[in-house]
C-alpha cells in the first residue's frame, strides 16, 4: 500500500471536518498543503504546512491556528501522536502496531486506478556497429522505467527504433560490395568505421556510399539481398549483449527500414497540408515559432540526395504508434545532444495534427566521463564497446574478490559486475554527467552495485539458515526497527514517483538507503543470539522477511540479479 497517499488522504478529509476552516480550505490551499516525510523522523513520521498556508485568510498565527487543527487529527484512526514544531508545522507519529501491521503483510501490490498506454523508445542501435558506452544509459534506464511502469500496472510496449535505413547502411554495403561478406561479428564492426573513414577522405567514397543509400531505399535487389545477408547477423551480437545485461526484450525491433513503408501515407498528408517546403533540392518543414528565443532550425524531411532522413523516421514513427497503439504517451530516453531535434519533431507533429492528445517526451541524459571530465575511453583511447565494459568491471570485482581470499564462480562474478555497472549507472540523475571509475564501482561497501547484492545475500542467508518464519510480532519495536519498517512502507510511493518524473534515479537511491537500514538494523537488533526470546526473534525474522521482499523487488526493478553467496 502507499501509506503517504493513505496519510495525505486521511488529513485532508479529516481538517474538511473543522468548523473554523470550512470557508477558507479552498481548493487552492488544498492543492498546496503538503503532507511530507520528514528526513528525521525524530518528531513524526509525516508532517504538514497548512496551518502557515492559513495565516493570511484566518488572520492569525501558525501556531494557533494548528492548535485548533491537532484536537481533529489525532481523530484520525492509527495516529499515535500529532505534535506542533517551529512557526507552526504539524507533525503525526503512526502507532507502532499499526506500522507492524501493515508493513509486514504488505503484498507490493501497487494501487493504480487509472492505468496508461504508454510507448517507450530507448536503445536505438545502429546496425553493423557494435554497442558502446555512448548505449548504456538509453539502454539501462530505458528499461528500468519500463520495469517500473509494469510493475505499477501500466501498459507499455518498448522500441528499439533502430537506425538501419539510412546512410550508414549505403557506407557498410559498398565496402561489402568492394570487400566481400562479412564472416562474423568482428568484420562487420570494422565495416563501418573503415568505410566512414574513408568517406571523409575520399568524395567519390563518400558520393558512393549516398547513391546506394538512395537505391536502398527505393528497393535495389542487390542492395537489399546485402543487406538481408549481414543484418541478422548484427542483431544476433545486439541480442546476445542485451540478454548479458539483462535487459527485457523489446516489443518491437521497427526501425527506420520497417517504418519507411509508412513515410509515403505521412508524405502525402504533409503535401495535402502545404507544410512541405523546398530548399536547395532538399525538402524541409519549418517549425520555428515567433516566441523563439533560440536557434530552432527546420525539419529535414528528405535530404537533397533525395534519401529518407533520420527526422523523416522519427515523425512517421510518432503517426504509426497513434495509428498502431494509441497511447496516452510515447517516451523518448536518448543523449541530450537529441534534444533539439526532438523539438523539432514533436513541434513538427503537433503542426500536422499528429498525437493531440498525446504526451510526447524526450528525457535526455548526460555523458559518461572519464576522471579527466572527458568521455570514458579505454586506456588505449578507443571508445569502449559495452562488452568491454562489462569485461573491465567483471575483471576488477574478480580481482578484489581474490584479494579477500574468496573463490566465487563466474556466474556470480559476472551478477556483481552486472550490478556494478548497472546501479552506477542508475544511481545518478540521468540528466547529468557523471564519473565511471571502475575501482568504485565494485568497492563493496559505499552507494555501489556490489553493496546492494551483499545486503540481500545476508538477509537470504539469514533465512536460510530458520527456514519458514513466523508473522507473529508481538513485541515493542526498538528505533532501528520502526525507522527501518517506515522505509519499507515507503515503496509504493518511492515506485510511483520514479515513474511520474521518469527518474529510476529515485528508485536507485531508495533502495540504498534502504540496505543501510538493514544493515543498521542487522547490527543493532541481533537474532540468533541465545538470549534473544523467541518473540523478538519472530518479530525480527519477520521484519528480516518484508526486508527481503521490497529489497529484492527494488533490485528486480534495476534488472540486477542477486546471487546465491558474496
Amino acid at each position: 500500500m502507499n501509506i503517504y497517499k493513505e496519510v495525505s488522504s486521511a488529513v485532508i478529509s479529516k481538517l474538511q471536518e473543522i468548523p473554523e476552516l470550512k470557508n477558507v480550505l479552498t481548493p487552492e490551499i488544498l492543492k498546496n498543503a503538503t503532507v511530507e516525510i520528514p528526513k528525521v523522523r525524530d518528531f513524526g513520521d509525516f508532517s504538514t504546512n497548512i496551518a502557515m498556508l492559513l495565516t493570511k485568510s484566518l488572520g492569525q498565527k501558525p501556531r494557533d491556528i494548528a492548535e485548533i487543527m491537532v484536537p481533529y487529527l489525532k481523530q484520525i484512526p492509527n495516529i499515535d501522536q500529532v505534535s506542533i514544531a517551529g512557526p507552526g508545522f504539524i507533525n503525526l507519529k503512526l502507532k507502532d502496531e499499526y506500522i507492524k501491521k501493515i508493513a509486514l503483510s504488505d503484498k507490493l501490490t501497487p494501487e493504480t486506478p487509472n492505468p496508461q498506454k504508454i510507448d517507450l523508445d530507448y536503445g536505438g542501435y545502429n546496425v553493423g556497429k557494435t554497442l558502446h558506452i555512448g548505449h548504456l544509459r538509453t539502454t539501462v534506464v530505458g528499461d528500468t522505467f519500463n520495469r517500473i511502469a509494469q510493475f505499477l500496472g501500466h501498459k507499455t510496449k518498448s522500441y528499439n527504433h533502430m537506425g538501419d535505413w539510412g546512410r550508414p547502411m549505403g557506407l557498410i554495403i559498398a565496402w561489402i560490395l568492394e570487400n566481400g561478406m562479412p564472416k562474423n561479428v568482428d568484420d562487420i564492426n570494422k565495416m563501418y568505421p573503415a568505410s566512414s573513414a574513408r568517406a571523409k577522405e575520399d568524395p567519390a567514397w563518400l558520393e558512393q556510399a549516398q547513391k546506394i543509400t538512395v537505391g536502398l531505399q527505393n528497393g535495389d535487389k542487390e542492395y537489399k539481398q546485402i543487406y538481408d545477408a549481414f543484418i541478422p547477423m548484427s542483431l544476433e551480437q545486439v541480442n546476445n549483449l542485451l540478454k548479458r545485461l539483462n535487459i527485457l526484450t523489446f516489443d518491437e525491433n521497427k526501425g527506420e527500414r520497417l517504418i519507411a513503408e509508412y513515410v509515403p501515407t505521412v508524405q502525402k498528408i504533409l503535401d495535402e497540408k502545404g507544410i512541405i517546403e523546398h530548399s536547395d533540392g532538399a525538402e524541409i518543414i519549418s517549425v520555428k515559432q515567433d516566441t523563439d528565443t533560440e536557434p530552432m532550425p527546420p525539419v529535414m524531411w528528405r535530404s537533397s540526395a533525395g534519401a529518407q532522413t533520420y527526422a523523416a523516421a522519427d515523425l512517421t514513427a510518432i503517426y504509426y504508434r497513434e495509428k498502431t497503439d494509441n497511447p496516452n504517451a510515447i517516451v523518448y530516453f536518448t543523449d541530450n545532444r537529441q534534444t533539439l531535434h526532438f523539438k523539432q519533431i514533436f513541434r513538427a507533429a503537433r503542426m500536422v495534427g499528429f498525437a493531440q492528445d498525446i504526451e510526447l517526451q524526450h528525457i535526455g541524459f548526460g555523458t559518461i566521463t572519464g576522471a579527466d571530465g572527458k568521455p570514458f575511453k579505454t586506456r588505449d583511447g578507443n571508445v569502449p564497446s559495452l562488452d568491454e565494459m562489462l569485461n573491465i568491471v567483471a575483471d576488477s570485482v574478480r580481482t578484489r574478490v581474490t584479494e579477500s581470499g574468496k573463490k566465487l564462480s563466474d556466474e556470480t562474478i559476472e551478477m556483481i559486475a552486472l550490478a556494478s555497472l548497472k546501479f552506477n549507472d542508475l544511481m545518478h540523475d540521468v540528466k547529468s554527467d557523471y564519473i565511471f571509475d571502475v575501482e568504485s564501482v565494485t568497492n563493496f561497501e559505499g552507494r555501489t552495485g556490489p553493496y546492494i547484492l551483499y545486503t540481500a545475500v545476508r538477509l537470504n542467508s539469514i533465512l536460510n539458515k530458520v527456514g519458514d518464519t513466523s508473522m507473529d510480532a508481538a513485541c515493542q519495536l526498538l528505533p532501528e526497527e520502526r525507522d527501518l519498517l517506515m522505509f519499507l512502507l515507503d515503496f509504493n510511493r518511492v515506485t510511483e514517483t520514479a515513474f511520474e518524473k521518469r527518474a529510476p534515479y529515485i528508485l536507485a537511491n531508495y533502495t540504498y538507503d534502504l540496505c543501510k537500514l538493514i544493515n543498521t538494523f542487522y547490527h543493532t537488533c541481533p537474532i540468533m543470539r541465545d538470549d534473544i526470546s523467541p518473540e523478538i526473534k519472530s518479530q525480527r525474522l519477520a521484519i528480516v522477511k518484508q526486508s527481503l521482499n521490497v529489497l529484492s523487488k527494488s533490485i528486480e526493478l534495476m534488472g540486477l540479479k542477486i546471487p546465491e553467496e558474496m
